[in-house]
């Protein structure tokens, strides 16, 4: 009989890299766009999802696409600006499901306009959101990634992180510190076996970007010319590398902003 190199134990050694069976996963503003897409990448992998954001209606739609994919997923409703209910999400997600062991900070919102016209509120509102939510979630589920013996923590960037733009100064810098943030915690939380990195998305096809692109006439095709592959990012492309530093397979990487 002829050997199939997909089968025997080097396969499943090789697949155990990915296997997240029994694993829990947080994922903020998972209820579309880019944390529904991460969701499913490591839902896949076995992962129970915990969707967290606050619009229950649009998370009933994300439920229902992650279930008919097999997923076992449940809805809280959160404001990751607010540190009780980081405390409460983390809390729901335990009694829910025995653990915390992965969480995605992909909640944000975007404001747009020169920075001489931006108000202190709206200023707070961006800030309090990408990157105050980011840090209280990372401080709610740390004692329950410490308890389940480590844990993976995505946070989400942006290319605003790393250029400057003349339309997004509160997002932008909400967004570098974001990478700082990262930095921080993974050299913090390194000897509790708790990886932390960032993802700096391109432009990703999402209802954030859309605004953008109706503001923006002709941004559409200037992006898309000058990416290599000649079109914007899909939220689905970003399952993959969710799945990567959410598994077993990235143990050693931490501190990273690609």
């Amino acid at each position: 009989m002829d050997h199939d190199p997909r089968a025997g134990p080097g396969r499943q050694n090789r697949m155990k890299f990915f296997d997240l069976t029994g694993k829990v996963a947080i994922v903020t503003g998972g209820n579309g766009g880019i944390g529904l897409g991460m969701a499913e990448g490591i839902g896949a992998c076995g992962a129970s999802i915990a969707i967290a954001a606050r619009s229950g209606s649009k998370a009933e739609v994300a439920l229902a696409r992650l279930r008919t994919a097999g997923i076992q997923a449940s809805f809280i409703s959160a404001d990751v600006s607010k540190k009780a209910d980081c405390e409460r999400l983390v809390k729901e997600t335990e009694d829910s499901f025995g653990r915390l062991d992965i969480l995605v900070n992909n909640a944000g919102i975007m404001l747009r306009g020169q920075p001489q016209q931006l108000t202190e509120d709206e200023w707070r509102q961006v800030l309090d959101t990408n990157l105050t939510g980011a840090f209280l979630c990372c401080q709610a589920a740390y004692p329950a990634m410490k308890r389940a013996g480590g844990g993976k923590i995505i946070n989400l960037g942006s290319m605003a992180s790393v250029f400057g733009s003349p339309m997004l100064a509160a997002y932008a810098s909400s967004k570098g510190g974001v990478v700082q943030l990262t930095r921080a915690l993974a050299t913090a939380w390194a000897k509790d076996n708790i990886q932390v990195n960032a993802v700096l998305p391109g432009f990703i096809d999402s209802d954030i970007t859309r605004q953008g692109r109706a503001e923006m006439p002709g941004l559409q095709e200037r992006i898309a010319q000058r990416t290599p592959v000649g079109r914007w990012g899909n939220p689905e492309d970003l399952a993959g590398i969710a799945a990567f530093l959410a598994a077993p397979a990235s143990d050693f990487i931490t501190r990273t902003s690609d």
